[in-house]
Formats: C-alpha cells, structure tokens, sequence
C-alpha cells in the first residue's frame, strides 16, 4: 500500500483551545419557540415611546371621563348657578396654597375699589353698628384679596390724571348680596339654619331713599350720591367719600332701613295671608345662601362655564359623548367597510365594478351636507346624537372598504389561498380564515385613526352651531369652546380647558394609531429596531 501523502500540517489537538472561555457572548436569550402575530406587535409596539405615552394620556382622559362624575359627591353635571358663571377655578383647600383661588387680577378706579371692598365691610357689620376697613379687610367674606399698587392713568374726560388700583379680587364674594323674595317658613328656615351653624346669611335691608342710587342692587348698602360712596358731614352735606378717608379711619355710612328704636330691619312683608304663603322680601350675603341652600362651599375645580354649570363636569360629558360616538362610529363603519371591501376585493369583476361606482356616489357628498340636513330632518325625530350617528356611517364606511378591497387583492391569489381552495374550502372559509386575518392589523390601525377624525368633525359640527349638544342633560367639547369663543379674552379658563383636552385627544390618538400601525406591519414582522 502506497504510503498516504500529506499537504496538511499535523497539528496535536492539545494545541486547540476556546479562545472565549468564561465570557458572556451576548445579554439575549435565544429561544426556538414561535412568536404569535399579536405577541411580536405588542413588541414592537412598546419600543414605540410616543405611541406608550400617548396611550397613557388617553387612558388618563377616559378615567377623567367616567370617573369625575363619580367622584363629585354634591351634584351631578345638570347643577347650575347662574350667579356663579363663567368663575374662574376655586377649592377651599387648594387656595390655602395659592392654586385654584378664584380669583381675577383687576384695575380698579377709587370707586370701585371702595364697592369691592364695602362687600367685606357689609358682611361683618350685619348688625348696622358700623365697621371699620381693618375688620372689613380680615373678613372671610372679603372679596379683595391684595391690592398690589397703584398707578396714574391718563383720562381726557377730566382732563388729566386719575388714580387707579391693582389688586385681585376673588370673584365668588364679589357677588356680595341679593335682594330675594322668600316665603315666611322659609324665611323662619334660614333663621334656624344661621342658629346652628353661626353663619350668617340675613342682612339688614336698603332704605329706599336719595342715597339709594339703584334699588336692585343690593350691594348698595352704603350712603351714595351720583353712584359715588359719600358721608355726610356736620354741616349735613353730602361730601364724597374716597378710598384715602377709609385709609384715615372714616367708616362707611350704612343706609339700613331702621325702626322707631333704630334698629335694623330684616325682612319686609310683600304679600300672602297666612304662615305658608305670606312672603318676605330679604337681602342676603348670597356666599351664604349658597351653603344654606347646598351644604358646601362653591368649589369648582375647572371654573364654571357661561352658564354657571361646573366645568369640569362638563368637560366629562363632552369627553365621554365624544368618545362614545367616535368608539361607535368606528366600530360600525369596521364591519360595514370590511363586509363591503371583503365583498369587492374578493369576487372582483362585475361586482367590484358596481360597488366601487355606489362608492364613488356617496363618497361624493359632502359630510358637512349631509350632517347638516340629517339634523335639519332627522334630529327631530331621533334625536341630535343618532342622527350624527348615522351622518358619520352614511360615508364613514368608505375609506375602510378601500382598504380591505386593496388587501384582499394583494392576497387572494396568494400560493395558500389558491391550496386552500383547491383542497375544497369555501369561499366563507376563505374570507374569514385565511384572507381577512392577514388585513386585521391594517383594519384596527385604520379603525383607531378614524376615532380622532370623528372626535374633530363632531366638535366642529358642535362648534357651528350645525349639531345642537349644549342642554342640561349633555354637552360637547365643541358646544363648550363655542360658547367661549366671544369672551374667552375676559374668561380664559372656558376655553383654555376643553381646548387642551381636545388638543390631547387628537394628538395622543393619531400617535396611539401610528403605534399601532408600525406594530401590525406584516413586513416588520421579526424585525430588530
């Protein structure tokens, strides 16, 4: 046997060693298990930071939404006070530390700082014995919370400079007193209820008299003459009364209707003729009244809106109706586009052809026409929320079909749908089990992108004035901003609020959506990013 030739060095085995022995190759685990579809796009969609974030602002507006009401113990979204309109936000708590006051930076003229603070002043001196400006500004009930400064402004009308105040004035007392017509029982109620609890709601009544500029007005409770504080002096002339007097010590004359022994009166019999039906007319500090007839003090985290309902409450309405319509609509023009584009898309031919034509009609018609005539004609026998309701779905339906025909297209002809259909699947079988799971991820992303259209159109159409959602029962987001659109300069709180939920909603869920379509992306599917 010829001897072997060898062109290989002999290297011993011993010589052979794991470069890489002990060390730590990689951080990943490795595993030969499959991945389901909905598993790898929860992967990838948790890398997506923006889509995470904007799903936690979402789920922070739902709970806002739906548990707001259930939290506000004292009244439901239908309370109303029409005094306390268009309050910027106040808490009993919160204002302690400076948040949620109440209160209204403000100029003030030497007159109407003199009324602002008479408020005060009034509500210590209940009894008509005369108060001074010191127990006047350490009264709760004293709308001023801080004059700031001073500062001269030029006035043409008088010809040179006139003294103006800054200060912030808390705009729930600034309400101060009313003029009310009670019945006796009720009257003898509130007395009973001032007893118990030490607060006072009953106030000496206005003498109607020269001094009494404008007898409405129950604030009025100081001497006056040309809608200007006076005092009157020993001569028994009437001299104007400035804020410099109140600095000096000069007490506000009050002008209480008195009785022969000079005491201060009340009530004042109007009518009626016996215990029940007598009625007293009354002026109370109406911060009290409100307690007396609530229990509680106004707190209004969110301010309230033009008509004195509370915000916040609002705001959750309009949340929930927005979002409820929109989780609707996009459910139902889901199932309406997938039936009609997996209809198209898969039979194809004279079908396709008759169906995309009936598209073409109705995806023609403006939505804003047709919303405006469904609430012209419809709305009065459905309601305004069912006939938006079918003006979103009329048309809505369309974009989806489209984009279940494209996908059906793209995989009807595909090797597995032509084996399952040459093993004898049907065409239901088909559709359902093989076609239609591969354009899910499309579909939901589709679904998801629509519910921030919906939530704008809704709020557009609220804010036209098109959709009427502004009663007592409900409300929109829309409906909130329209009311606020003309003085939102003087109350910035109506529109700042439901402008930054609306503004979160669309945003948070257009990135939520984009997530979610990255996520069920077929082609990214087992991709590292």
């Amino acid at each position: 046997m010829a001897k072997e030739n060898k062109n290989y060095l002999d290297i011993p085995a011993e010589k052979f060693a794991f470069a890489q022995t002990g060390k730590k190759l990689s951080d990943k685990k490795f595993s030969d298990k499959p991945i389901g579809y909905f598993k790898d796009a929860w992967i990838r969609f948790r890398k997506n930071k923006a889509s995470i974030v904007a799903a936690a602002i979402i789920v922070v507006i739902f709970l806002f939404a739906f548990l707001t009401p259930l939290f506000n113990f004292n009244y439901d979204s239908t309370f109303l006070d029409p005094l306390y309109s268009k309050k910027p936000p106040r808490n009993v708590t919160l204002r302690e530390y400076g948040i949620a006051t109440g209160t209204s930076s403000r100029d003030f003229s030497d007159k109407s700082l003199i009324r602002a603070l008479s408020v005060g002043i009034g509500a210590e001196d209940w009894e008509g014995k005369g108060v001074t400006l010191e127990q006047g500004m350490n009264s709760y009930y004293q709308p001023i919370r801080e004059i700031t400064g001073t500062k001269l402004q030029f006035d043409p009308s008088i010809n040179g400079n006139k003294t103006y105040y800054t200060g912030d004035i808390d705009t729930y007392l600034e309400v101060g007193f009313i003029y009310m017509s009670v019945e006796q029982h009720e009257y003898y109620r509130i007395e009973q209820w001032q007893k118990d609890t030490g607060i006072q709601v009953l106030y000496p009544l206005v003498a109607d008299n020269e001094y009494n500029m404008d007898k409405t007005d129950a604030n009025n409770w100081f001497k006056a003459k040309k809608n200007a504080p006076v005092y009157i002096n020993n001569n028994g002339k009437a001299k104007t009364f400035t804020y410099d007097d109140m600095l000096a010590g000069r007490q506000l004359e009050d002008n209480y209707k008195r009785d022969e022994n000079g005491n201060v009166i009340y009530k004042e019999y109007t009518g009626g003729g016996n215990k029940d039906t007598a009625q007293f007319k009354i002026r109370v500090l109406y911060y009290n009244y409100y307690r007396y007839l609530n229990g509680f003090e106004p707190e209004y985290i969110f301010g309230t809106d033009s008509q004195g309902y509370d915000l916040a409450l609002r705001m959750a309405d309009g949340v929930r109706l927005s979002l409820l319509v929109a989780i609707c609509v996009s459910l139902i023009n889901f199932i309406i586009g997938a039936v009609y584009g997996a209809i198209e898309g898969y039979y194809g031919g004279t079908i396709d052809l008759v169906l995309e034509r009936i598209s073409d009609i109705l995806n023609g018609v403006p939505f804003i026409v047709v919303a405006t005539l469904f609430q012209l004609h419809l709305a009065a026998k459905v309601g305004a929320i069912p006939s938006l309701l079918f003006a979103f779905v009329m048309t809505g339906w369309i974009g989806t079909a489209a984009r279940v025909r494209t996908q059906f297209y793209r995989f009807k002809n595909q090797e597995y749908v032509m084996a399952a259909r040459t093993l004898g699947a049907k065409d239901r079988r088909i559709i359902l089990k093989h076609i239609f799971p591969n354009s899910l991820g499309t579909l939901i992303t589709s679904s998801v992108l629509v519910i921030p259209g919906v939530i704008f159109s809704e709020s557009m159409l609220s804010f036209l004035g098109i959709v009427n959602l502004g009663g007592a029962g409900t409300t929109s987001l829309g409906t909130l901003l329209s009311d606020a659109s003309s003085i939102w300069t003087n109350y910035p709180h109506l529109m700042i609020f439901p402008a930054i939920v609306i503004s979160l909603l669309m945003i948070s869920f257009n990135l939520f959506g984009n997530g979610l379509r990255d996520a069920f992306n077929p082609s990214l599917r087992g991709v590292e990013e």
